[in-house]
């Protein structure tokens, strides 16, 4: 019998009982956005985790049949559809690979650059970006990249049209007003379409099979995506936790996106994938139960890619 060389295949489903039971136990100091009337309405005490390795072993723990929107876990896939559709050029003409040392939706950083947004991973990265998305609306251009993501991760993503309703009711100024500032740089045609198309790709929905199976397309996707998914590893790793990223990078060490939802994936080159769900976020927007759980697997197993 071969004996998987894989260390996520050695995580033993136990142990990542205890540490899951341990992250729901410590996400009780996280706080649920309230911005999003929906959103607010998630069960604190919901946790759910999906690893998958590249041998094909997977190891699920939680309420695995729980869906939830993407939110900003969307953004590494955005980026990397339009790596592949457009190229590299095209894509960093209109958003820069920097880490962001403001949070997430901050106009003070996009001012302090002239209006081009830092990198894809915050915002005004994600807004330009969904406003390069082929088709004549929102609703074409989500679903241009939905069926792509499905067919690429044989994912089941949908869009949730009760939270983008959510969403809508409660207009984002922070968001228009960074699109608005685009505009005037240049770097934003349209500013209407851009955030109808940031909102539905937000509100792209799964479970975190389906999150963690996007993940393997980044882990172990055709020829076609290779080059492309290095780049987008690289910005998970440096930009992916807003500006908790570099302190992640140097404790942890692993590529990692979250989502205001409490969704999070990690990518593991030549390993394989980490997707969870924790709704309760800390003061940078990333999932306090979903941080913990990563770091104790990352550490147990090694994982990290400076190591």
């Amino acid at each position: 019998m071969k004996i998987s060389t894989n260390k996520l295949s050695h995580l033993q489903p136990e142990q990542l009982a205890d540490w899951a039971t341990e992250a729901i136990n410590r996400s009780k100091s996280g706080q649920i956005p309230a911005y999003i009337p929906l959103l607010a309405q998630a069960d604190r005490q919901v946790f759910a985790v999906q690893i998958r390795a590249i041998d094909g072993q997977n190891l699920s723990w939680g309420s695995a049949a729980t869906t939830f929107p993407l939110m900003s876990a969307v953004k590494p896939f955005v980026l990397l559809y339009l790596l592949c559709e457009l190229g590299e050029t095209a894509v960093f003409e209109c958003v820069g690979c920097d880490p962001s040392e403001l949070p997430f939706n901050s106009l003070t950083q996009l001012e302090t650059d002239k209006g081009k947004p830092r990198n894809p991973m915050i915002n005004s990265g994600a807004i330009a970006l969904a406003s390069l998305i082929p088709g004549k609306n929102a609703i074409e251009r989500c679903q241009n990249l939905q069926t792509w993501l499905n067919q690429q991760a044989n994912s089941q993503l949908f869009v949730d049209e009760l939270m983008l309703d959510s969403v809508n009711a409660n207009p984002n100024q922070n968001n228009w007003d960074l699109a608005l500032a685009m505009v005037e740089s240049g770097y934003l045609q349209n500013s209407e379409i851009a955030l109808e198309t940031y909102n539905r790709l937000c509100c792209l929905s799964g479970t975190v099979e389906d999150l963690a199976k996007l993940g393997m397309v980044l882990v172990n996707g055709g020829e076609a995506i290779a080059e492309n998914s290095r780049t987008v590893k690289a910005l998970m790793a440096t930009c992916g936790l807003y500006e908790a990223s570099g302190r992640f990078a140097l404790r942890v060490g692993v590529p990692a996106k979250s989502g205001v939802s409490g969704a999070l994936l990690s990518v593991i080159p030549g390993e394989g994938a980490i997707a969870s769900y924790s709704p309760p976020l800390n003061k940078e927007g990333n999932s306090v139960g979903g941080l913990f759980l990563l770091e104790q697997i990352a550490k147990s197993l090694r994982l990290s890619v400076f190591d």
